[in-house]
């Protein structure tokens, strides 16, 4: 039969190499830096455990109380990695308070006498965060479903372990041992957290890689320069919807935007194009849907609209954009662009068919001056005609 010492021994491996592990995974994409958090938290978890080992063999109050520290370090800077991947911000300070109320209830009963109080102490805090850590993990859920609800499970399971090993110290009212608590509560608890420990580096591998192929279908879904959806998204969204009469379609181009970019440069060009694009995004309501088609082309798709909204939408953004100021150097400048609008039809109409005929519309405003929203010819008569074209 396996003894104590070795299951600890087991144990403590097991962290070993989820740690390297974990730090390898974190080192390839740093992005991920609840992972760093993780790493620590094991760091920490394994000087607990080898404090542990030696306070099994050479029983004292100091070494329960270092033991104790360390390990109450590791589970509270698990359940801050926990708080850190669903928020996406550092919890450094979570982590040291919670280490700082955990220690201040439990050491002064290890130094005291009072160890195996210390113990129920230490069992209860500690399932409470890995409980508490596998809330955090179920709350993110729909980022990876299978991974998430897959870690969540094993440290509630983990959690109701170290319940178990303070229910029977309670119950057998073992409030002073002078060793290390020995009963069949303490084995459990030592194989289910090896079990859980494998599987959870499992999973977080898992959930690592599929961050990453998240994050690479993102940028290639997305404007690099002003984070909009790009050409590509934008069609692998609509291409296949048929457009009914409550939907609209606005494509803008900015007026003369070679120009800008000769005469000021690129920079002050890609200023113009960023600025645009935060325009154009504080008018999306619900459903709406803003992409970059290319260049200095934009696209956005109106929900629940209809040829007046979309149209003064457009000159509501026109307006704005028009009154802003750029600067290159000493020199100031503003910008223009031209739109046109389209809608879908009663019986619906193909998403592209659509989106040519917005095109068509805002050639038609380029061709009439620029700096003008023009409509679809078959809508003109809905919204009042060509005296209400220009911007």
């Amino acid at each position: 039969m396996v003894d104590y010492q070795s299951l600890l021994l087991a144990l403590g491996v097991s962290a070993a190499c989820l740690m390297v592990t974990l730090f390898g995974t974190w080192f390839s994409r740093r992005s991920d830096s609840f992972l760093l958090t993780l790493v620590i938290a094991l760091f920490l978890t394994i000087g607990g455990i080898v404090a542990y080992s030696f306070y099994t063999l050479k029983a004292g109050p100091l070494g329960a109380s270092v033991a104790y520290t360390l390990l109450m370090a590791g589970f509270s800077t698990i359940y801050s990695a926990a708080l850190q991947f669903r928020t996406g911000t550092r919890r450094w300070r979570t982590a040291g308070l919670l280490t700082l109320l955990c220690a201040a209830l439990g050491v002064p009963l290890m130094l005291g006498g009072l160890d195996g109080v210390g113990f129920i102490v230490m069992n209860t805090a500690t399932a409470l965060l890995l409980v508490e850590t596998a809330r955090q993990y179920w709350l993110a859920r729909r980022e990876a479903p299978g991974a998430l609800i897959g870690m969540a499970v094993l440290y509630v399971a983990s959690g109701v372990s170290f319940l178990l090993c303070a229910a029977v110290l309670l119950a057998g009212r073992q409030w002073s041992l002078g060793h290390a608590p020995q009963n069949w509560a303490e084995n459990l608890n030592i194989g289910v957290c090896i079990a859980s420990m494998t599987g959870i580096g499992a999973l977080s591998l898992a959930l690592h890689q599929w961050r990453m192929a998240a994050h690479h279908k993102r940028e290639s879904m997305t404007d690099s320069l002003t984070g909009l959806l790009n050409r590509r998204a934008l069609f692998d969204q609509y291409q296949n919807r048929r457009l009914h009469s409550s939907t609209a379609v606005v494509v803008f181009d900015i007026d003369r935007f070679k120009s800008i970019n000769d005469q000021y440069g690129h920079a002050a060009g890609d200023d113009v194009l960023r600025t645009f694009a935060t325009e154009l995004v504080r008018e999306l309501d619900g459903q709406d849907t803003v992409a970059r088609l290319g260049g200095e082309e934009f696209a956005m798709i109106l929900e629940n609209s209809h040829p007046g909204r979309a149209e003064a939408i457009a000159r509501s953004i026109a307006t704005r954009f028009s009154a802003r100021d750029f600067g290159a150097g000493s020199n100031v400048f503003r910008s223009t662009f031209s739109a046109g609008v389209a809608v879908g039809t009663e019986e619906g109409k193909a998403f592209e068919a659509v989106l040519g005929s917005a095109d068509d519309a805002m050639f038609a405003a380029k061709r009439a001056g620029r700096n003008r929203v023009e409509i679809a010819r078959h809508l003109r008569q809905v919204t009042g005609g060509e005296d209400r074209n220009r911007a």
